[in-house]
């Protein structure tokens, strides 16, 4: 199959990649930075800034495609409270992209939303019935419901073929080194402290392995499970507290834990019900929590080792 990736350069993205190709796929991704990690990904990512349409339309005619799968878009929470411009970059880019898919031709779609559309509930668990506009904690949130929104109008107005993913917490290998678990890393293997933003913060960490695992259920099986919206993630939840000390026990770190007060617009709670993407995708995620945590470390100890610029400007 023929699939273009938006986002190619990012964590999910690169991955995803890695994966589509090794399955025989022809794939083409499309980001505005280089692919720092891997240069068979590089060599087959379109650098340009989907912000801006001028640039894709320059590059429509060599973007054909039976599949457009989305993910590029601005994903820390708190950076877009600071910064809500970026939200409407996300916004921008998925217009874009689902105007790519609509112009070309290219039949089906498959946007990367967020456990984020479900707001601060507290919910048990969240099935994908549950998202609330009423519920928006943060522009974030906004920009995913925004884009569910526009990719649902794009189902109905222009028989696109849609699948809509919900992600919750992905972590692993290729993670930028200032998101939480990374961070956590370095500041473990430097035994410096560790933050913990919110004591009662209880979120899914879904490993990146899985949450590829769940994408490429869909690409497999588009045509059957199409038109629907899933939940990929581990389907249990772990503190963020816990968090901290399970990489701080792995590095046998004597950094301190520090806790400070939620920030402005985070999820307290959060665990997917996953039944659904179980019973039509065939989902059926592998990675626990401390075994997830432990690939992570392994992966991001010997990447720091052999370069640096990874490590973040505490370690240099």
């Amino acid at each position: 199959m023929r699939i273009i990736v938006t986002g190619s350069s990012g964590t999910i993205g690169t991955r995803l990649c890695e994966t589509l190709l090794a399955e025989g796929h022809d794939v083409h991704g499309l980001d505005w930075v280089p692919n720092k990690w891997n240069a068979d990904i590089q060599r087959i990512t379109t650098e340009m800034d989907l912000r801006n349409w001028g640039q894709i339309d320059a590059a429509r005619s060599g973007l054909q495609a039976d599949l457009l799968i989305h993910l590029a878009a601005n994903a820390r929470v708190y950076e877009l409270v600071e910064h809500p411009d970026r939200a409407r970059d996300n916004i921008l880019t998925t217009f874009n992209a689902l105007e790519l898919a609509r112009q070309n031709a290219i039949p089906r779609f498959l946007f990367a939303s967020s456990r984020e559309v479900y707001g601060n509930v507290h919910a048990e668990v969240y099935a994908e019935d549950m998202a609330d506009i009423d519920e928006c904690e943060s522009p974030y949130t906004a920009s995913k419901m925004a884009g569910e929104a526009l990719v649902q109008s794009y189902r109905r107005c222009y028989n696109l073929e849609t699948i809509i993913t919900r992600f919750s917490n992905v972590y692993g290998m290729y993670d930028d080194s200032n998101r939480v678990i990374p961070l956590f890393i370095r500041q473990a293997q430097s035994n410096e402290p560790m933050t913990v933003f919110g004591k009662d913060k209880y979120l899914d960490f879904t490993y990146i392995d899985d949450t590829v695992h769940g994408i490429m259920l869909c690409v497999e099986k588009f045509d059957t499970v199409k038109n629907c919206i899933y939940n990929i993630a581990f389907g249990k939840g772990n503190s963020i507290v816990r968090l901290a000390e399970t990489v701080k026990e792995q590095l046998h770190s004597s950094s301190p834990i520090a806790i400070s007060i939620m920030r402005t617009g985070e999820i307290t709670r959060y665990v997917a019900d996953i039944t659904k993407a179980r019973r039509v995708l065939g989902y059926n995620p592998r990675t626990p929590f401390d075994e997830g945590v432990k690939k992570t470390i392994q992966w991001y100890s010997e990447h720091l080792s052999h370069d640096r610029s990874l490590a973040g400007p505490k370690a240099g």
